[in-house]
Order: C-alpha cells, then structure tokens, then sequence
C-alpha cells in the first residue's frame, strides 16, 4: 500500500505501512486530527491487552476505553490512577480532546468526529476496522478507579467522503477471533495465490448477500489482486 493510498475495512498493514498510510508516526492510540482532518485510534481486542475496547450491536459499535496517565519513574502505577481529563498543566489529555468532540456533536455544536480504526491482531500486523463516527463520551468505574470510554459507530464506506470503494463495502466488523484463526488458517497469506503482502480479510459470500462476518469458514485472506478480481464477478 503506497502512501497516497487510502485503506479499505479489512485491509492488512505492517505498522510502518499504517504509519505511512496515515502520514504520521503513530506512537500513541489516540491521535486527534494528527494529520488531516480525520482522527486515528488504535485499539486491540487480544488476551492481555492494555485497555478494555469492545464491539456491540454485531460489529456496528466499539466502545473504546481512554488512555491512562503516562508511566513517571517513581510514581504510582498508572492503572491505580483515573484517566486523566487534563494535564498537569491544566491542558486536555487525548481523553479530553475527544470528550469534548463528543459533548460538541451531542450539542449539536458539530458533525460527528470521524475516525478511523487500526485493530492489533498480532506484532507488528494491524488490520484498518473502517471509518467510524465519534457519537458519545462518559466515564465510569472500573475498580476503585474512574475510565473514559468513547462510543464509535461504523460509517458505511459509500456514504463518505473519505472511502471510495463501494465494491469492497462493509457494514460489520469482522470479530478479533475469526482474524485470528483465519490468519493461523491461512498461514498469513492470500488463499489463491500465497502471496504474504497487500492482504485483506474478504468474505468468501458478502454480508449484504448473506454472508456471515462471525465464522471463519466465510472469511479468508486475499491479496489486492484477487480481492479485486473476486469483487469485480460480484457487481
């Protein structure tokens, strides 16, 4: 994938391809408007990740969860404070940029923020989730200490600006496990032709067709090539 690319839900990418895809080092998971007018977040789903994401309404929405207080040498473990809405020094946190997005839409103020979402499924290989909306911040407890968490809602490709490929549309998040055992399945290469770059997740029947996002059997890894050519008999 080149830089002047834009990637397509279900798209494969090492981390230096979705820095480059993005323009942008991204060394944090929360990246408002870093480089254009659309904001970034990282977010992983895997057994022992650092923050409690989740997807509800069958793949629709993610609930993504703040980010904690930077680690200071000698201080108190990070995951013992509340996420910070503010700095020490009276500016807004990551958390706090994209509470106020959300109170902003909520008002009626603005357009919902729009964001795009980079899923870790293994070192070093991201899959891009798709474009999704900013639609509610709050905070709650978890333990003896107080989270943020973000209410993100998935676009459909064809209605924004931002996705032009309406051939390669999609309308639920392929579940975190079925990348999994999809990618252990087919040895992380295209299952036409074993090529190990430009990979994208693909529904083998598509889910406007029918075709279920939940089961491995209906997911399979292609590469650029292919996924176009299997595209191009669906239309």
């Amino acid at each position: 994938m080149s830089e002047t690319d834009r990637p397509v839900a279900g798209d494969v990418l090492s981390y230096p391809e979705m820095c480059a895809t993005e323009g942008v080092n991204l060394q944090r998971g929360m990246n408002f408007r870093s480089s254009r007018p659309v904001s970034v977040v990282l977010m992983s789903l895997r057994p022992g990740a650092p923050y409690a994401d989740r997807i509800e309404d069958g793949g629709r929405t993610l609930i993504y969860e703040g980010h904690d207080a930077p680690r200071k040498p000698g201080g108190p473990e990070p995951k013992s404070l509340d996420q910070p809405r503010v700095t020490p020094g009276g500016r807004p946190t990551a958390n706090g940029v994209f509470a106020d997005a959300a109170l902003r839409f909520r008002r009626g103020e603005a357009d919902a923020e729009r964001i795009r979402v980079y899923e870790k499924i293994r070192s070093g290989i991201w899959v891009y989730n798709g474009l999704f909306i900013l639609v509610d911040a709050w905070t709650e407890q978890s333990g003896a200490r107080s989270v943020f968490k973000f209410r993100l809602e998935l676009t459909d490709d064809a209605q924004t600006s931002d996705e032009q490929q309406p051939h390669l549309h999609q309308t639920r998040l392929i579940p975190t496990h079925v990348k999994l055992e999809v990618w252990r399945r087919d040895g992380g290469r295209c299952r036409r032709c074993g090529a190990s770059d430009n990979l994208h997740f693909d529904h083998d029947i598509p889910y406007s067709k029918g075709g279920s996002s939940v089961v491995a059997q209906n997911v399979q890894l292609l590469c650029a090539r292919h996924n176009l050519e299997k595209s191009d008999h669906l239309v």
